[in-house]
C-alpha cells in the first residue's frame, strides 16, 4: 500500500459497523503515517445504526477526525464522504495543498 501513498493528502476509511475491527488497522496505519483522513459509515439495510460519536468511540479517534454516515452504494453519499475530506484537509493543513498558480 505504500507505492499507492506516495504523494496522498488524505483517506477514507470505510467502516461497516458489522466488522468494526477490520478498521482498527486501516485507521492505525493513516494515523502512524500523519495522513488525515475521514471514516465514513457505511449504512447497510438490515444493519443496526450507529451514530458518529459511537462509532467514533469505538475507533477511539481523536476529536477532529470526521465521522460521516454514507451508503457507498449511492454515488451522491460517496461525493458527500468526499467533500468532507477536502473539507478537512483544506482546514487542517492549508499551507502544504500547492496552488498551481491560483491566486486567492
Amino acid at each position: 500500500m505504500g507505492r499507492a501513498l506516495r504523494g496522498a493528502l488524505g483517506a477514507v476509511v470505510l467502516a461497516d459497523t458489522r466488522r468494526l475491527q477490520e478498521c482498527f488497522a486501516a485507521v492505525d496505519f493513516f494515523e502512524r503515517r500523519g495522513i488525515h483522513f475521514v471514516v465514513a459509515i457505511n449504512e447497510f439495510d438490515g444493519a443496526h445504526r450507529y451514530e458518529p460519536d459511537e462509532v467514533r468511540a469505538a475507533l477511539d479517534l481523536d476529536p477532529q477526525v470526521p465521522v460521516v454516515l454514507c451508503d457507498a452504494r449511492i454515488s451522491s453519499s460517496g461525493i458527500r464522504t468526499l467533500l468532507t475530506l477536502v473539507q478537512y484537509l483544506l482546514t487542517t493543513i492549508p499551507d502544504t495543498v500547492p496552488s498551481y498558480g491560483a491566486t486567492p
